[in-house]
Order: structure tokens, then C-alpha cells, then sequence
């Protein structure tokens, strides 16, 4: 028997605009299912149940007052969660952190402004790390973000909450952020297809600032399309955004190109990443020659290619990643409130010059010039989206800052290199262990060409289902 959290996010605007689902209907069904399982996925930190029925509601009776249902919003009566970094006015905002357990949020900010104006239902705020530093989702303000794969292993980060939600059945998609990976980890972590769009193509404002060019906003969902009409939603620029895309062609949707096909495609694939003595699981190895076949199995030319970005690119993103954490202004007599690791990454910042950064963002420059020259050569690009299946709860935390850190950049050796590249990256769940656990492997793109990827993940899709694959607490 198919149950509303069954409905893709298309599937369940279709019924709302047919009248066969209300929004209020579905509503009710997500927040039950919220009640009933985020102490056990660890997804949500703050659940919204008012302010989505007041939503579902207005919903409803703009449903009825429509002469023209296909007029409405696209997303009007679907419940979307929004990331406990981003603003929506009026709700609690804590970044993951107990110093801002209390943060209120004045306004919306433009990811959250351009859901909410798409009629989404927001029924929360989804669980990051503190400040989405970590790539794992373990805090002060509430219980762990779980795959609900395996309750005994990290939803990873930093939209850890989001992917737990989606991939449990509290949200049919989330939005989430990524500036080092944070949409594609998670994703693979729980079986999911989550887009990184390219450097610029979504604002950040007003918060958020944009100065490295490292982080973006973007989608998580259990299928292409929902992916892609939720990053319909979420593109655009705004005054004094200092990286922008120019839109899509008058008439052009991301969820058009998700119903075509996309041609037989040049394809580089590499195991090769710039983390020395990070070693990759047999089964993220497995699972990426698994995705090469099926790619020329489906008529696109897979070749190998030696990656361009290597070990002398990463003391740079570190500068970078250090000074990202000095950003969160926090009263110096809070300062002991914040994790070590968060206490560790604000230390190593400070102790950084003003030479420091600009030599670090100089230089990365210089080696993303050199390494395109060598990526545009290929349609997509194709490795790992992580070195490992999912890692127990608590992996991270049980030594300290310093190892925690060399433990996560071995963890993720591949994803952050197209935050500092800028290019669109996606994670495509094709594959599962024997034990069950989700593996997912990266298709990078060209600048700007978040299009090729959707066609090609929805290819790939189509080629291998796997929307109908439910964790056990499904």
C-alpha cells in the first residue's frame, strides 16, 4: 500500500493540484512521522508543527481559490525542511551550536524566501555540526544525525539532518549547503541524490558570506527530478553576491533536463585524490568501476584520466577552511561553550596572517586555472564521492582535534575539490553493500553545467532504480 511519504516531491504537488492529497493531509502525515522518529535519526533540531500547518492551511485555500491549479507555485502544499544554518524568520537558527541555542532569526534569506515563496511547507530546521565545519553531524544541541541505514552510523555533515530526513521518510527532499562536500556526503551516506551547483549559480545572501567561493546551497531528494525542480526553485543571485551564473535559456528548466537524454558523453574517470595516505574502501571501489560499466553500458565513452588537483593543493583549502571558522562572531566569554574541534579550527585561523589567506586564495587560483584546462576536456568527470561506507557515531570524536581533522580529510579526499574548483558536482546512490549500507559515487561537471549532470544522473536512474530502496525504519 503506497503511504504520502511513499510520493516523490512531483508526486505529491501533482496530487495536491488535483485534489487528491491536501496539504494539510500531508502535512500531518510528515509531522507524525517527525514525532515518531527524530530521536532515532537525529534529523531535526527544531520542528516547526505550527508554522507548517499555518502554511499548509493558506495552502489549502489557495488550492481551492485557483481557477488554474497549474498556475500555482511548484511546490505549494509539499513539505520542505530548511538547514539549521539558514534563516527563516521567526524560527530558531543555532548553526549547530549551544552558543546560539537561543538565535532567533530575524527574516528569511534568499534560499529560504524563494522555498517558502514556491508554497513549501516548512516543518523544521534540519541538524548540522557546529558552524557546518565537520563533515559528520555529533552536537550539543541535539542527538547524532543517523543513516537510517544503520542507526549505529553517521548521517556525515554538515546537511547531515537533511539527508537523515529525506532518506528516513520526515521530508519527501531538503535544502542543505555544501562548502566541502556537505550535500554529497551525506547523500552517499544515506542513499541519496544531492547536487552541489556551480560556484555562484544560487545566492547566499544575506548572511552567508561568499568571499572563498567554497560554499553553495543546494538539494538533497530520493530522486533526480525532485533534485532538479527544487534547484529550479532555489537559483538566483542577488545585489552584492560576489560569484553569480547567468540563468538558464528563457523557457529552460534543470527538471526539463531531467526527462532527456544526454548523449553520448565524454567521461573521465580517477581514483587518484590529493590526501596522502588516505587509503579507499574496497567497497568505494567497487562501487565506482560498478558506475564506469554502467556508463558504457549506456553508450558514453569512459576513459581514464589522471586528476590535476594533488597533495600541494590541500595546505591552501585548510588556510581557507581555518579562517571560514573565525567568521561565526561569538562573545570571547562564550568561547569555551563551542566543541574542540570548532575551538581547534578557530585557533589554527587566528593564529593565520592576512598573507596567509591571500597566498592560500591565490594559489588555489592558479591551480584551478591550470586544472580546467584538463577537466573541460571531459563531459563529467567520475571518482568516489567518499573513501569510506558509513562510519560508527562517534568515529570523529574519539581523539582529539587535531587527529579528528586528519580523520575527516581522509574520509573525504574527493568532494571539496570542486568547492574550490567551483565546478557542479553531484552524488548518484547506484550502489549497496552486502551489509546494506549506501555507497554513492561523484559526477562533476563543467562550470555552469548542472544540466548535463541531471540528464545524465537521470539517465543512470532510469538504467538502475533506486527510489523504491527504503532503509528499514521506512
Amino acid at each position: 500500500m503506497t503511504e504520502i511519504h511513499d510520493l516523490t516531491v512531483l508526486e505529491l504537488a501533482r496530487s495536491v493540484r488535483q485534489g487528491d492529497l491536501s496539504p494539510v493531509e500531508i502535512t500531518d502525515h510528515y509531522l507524525r512521522r517527525i514525532e515518531a522518529a527524530n530521536a532515532d535519526v537525529g534529523a531535526f533540531f527544531t520542528v516547526t508543527a505550527g508554522l507548517a500547518r499555518d502554511q499548509a492551511a493558506q495552502a489549502e485555500k489557495a488550492v481551492a481559490r485557483a481557477s488554474d491549479p497549474g498556475s500555482l507555485p511548484p511546490l505549494t502544499g509539499v513539505p520542505i525542511p530548511i538547514k539549521d544554518l539558514n534563516m527563516v524568520a521567526g524560527v530558531r537558527q543555532t548553526f549547530g551550536s549551544a552558543v546560539f541555542a537561543d538565535n532567533v532569526a530575524p527574516q528569511d534569506d534568499y534560499v529560504a524566501g524563494a522555498i517558502r515563496a514556491a508554497g513549501a511547507v516548512i516543518t523544521g530546521k534540519t541538524a548540522t555540526p557546529e558552524f557546518g565545519l565537520p563533515c559528520y553531524t555529533e552536537t550539543d544541541i541535539g542527538p547524532p544525525a543517523r543513516t537510517p541505514w544503520d542507526l549505529t552510523r553517521s548521517a556525515g555533515g554538515s546537511s547531515g539532518g537533511a539527508a537523515a530526513a529525506v532518506a528516513a521518510g520526515l521530508a519527501p527532499a531538503a535544502q542543505g549547503s555544501d562548502g566541502g562536500g556537505s550535500i554529497r556526503i551525506p547523500s552517499s551516506l544515506c542513499g541519496l541524490f544531492g547536487i552541489k551547483p556551480s560556484r555562484g549559480r544560487i545566492s547566499n545572501a544575506p548572511l552567508m558570506p561568499d568571499l572563498t567561493g567554497l560554499g553553495t546551497e543546494g538539494p538533497l531528494a530520493r530522486t533526480v527530478a525532485d533534485a532538479a525542480l527544487l534547484l529550479d526553485v532555489m537559483v538566483g543571485n542577488r545585489p552584492g553576491d560576489m560569484y553569480t551564473q547567468p540563468p538558464l535559456p528563457a523557457g529552460e528548466t534543470f527538471l526539463g533536463y531531467a526527462t532527456r537524454e544526454p548523449g553520448r558523453l565524454r567521461i573521465g574517470r580517477t581514483l587518484r585524490h590529493p590526501i596522502e595516505g588516505a587509503v579507499v574502501h574496497p567497497d568505494c571501489v567497487a562501487a565506482y568501476e560498478d558506475a564506469s560499466h554502467l556508463l558504457a553500458s549506456l553508450g558514453h565513452d569512459v576513459e581514464d584520466f589522471e586528476m590535476p588537483f594533488g597533495p600541494d593543493a590541500v595546505p591552501a583549502f585548510e588556510t581557507l577552511w581555518y579562517t571560514m571558522a573565525t567568521l561565526a562572531p561569538v562573545d570571547p566569554a562564550q568561547e569555551g561553550r563551542l566543541r574542540p574541534l570548532t575551538r581547534y579550527l578557530r585557533e589554527r585561523g587566528r593564529a593565520l596572517t592576512a598573507n596567509d589567506l591571500m597566498m592560500a586564495q591565490a594559489y588555489l587560483q592558479v591551480i584551478v586555472r591550470s586544472a580546467l584546462s584538463i577537466l573541460n576536456e571531459y563531459d563529467a568527470v567520475l571518482t568516489p564521492t567518499l573513501a569510506s561506507p558509513p562510519v560508527l557515531v562517534g568515529y570523529f570524536e574519539d581523539v582529539a582535534p587535531p587527529e579528528n581533522f586528519e580523520r575527516q580529510k581522509a574520509f573525504t579526499p574527493y568532494t571539496a575539490l570542486f568547492n574550490v574548483s567551483g565546478q557542479p558536482a553531484v552524488n548518484v546512490p547506484l550502489y549497496w553493500t552486502a551489509e546494506g549500507l549506501p555507497i554513492g559515487v561523484m559526477l562533476a561537471g563543467r562550470m555552469a553545467e548542472e544540466a548535463t549532470l541531471i540528464s545524465l544522473s537521470a539517465q543512470l536512474e532510469t538504467a538502475r532504480p533506486w527510489k523504491d530502496r527504503h532503509p528499514p525504519l521506512w
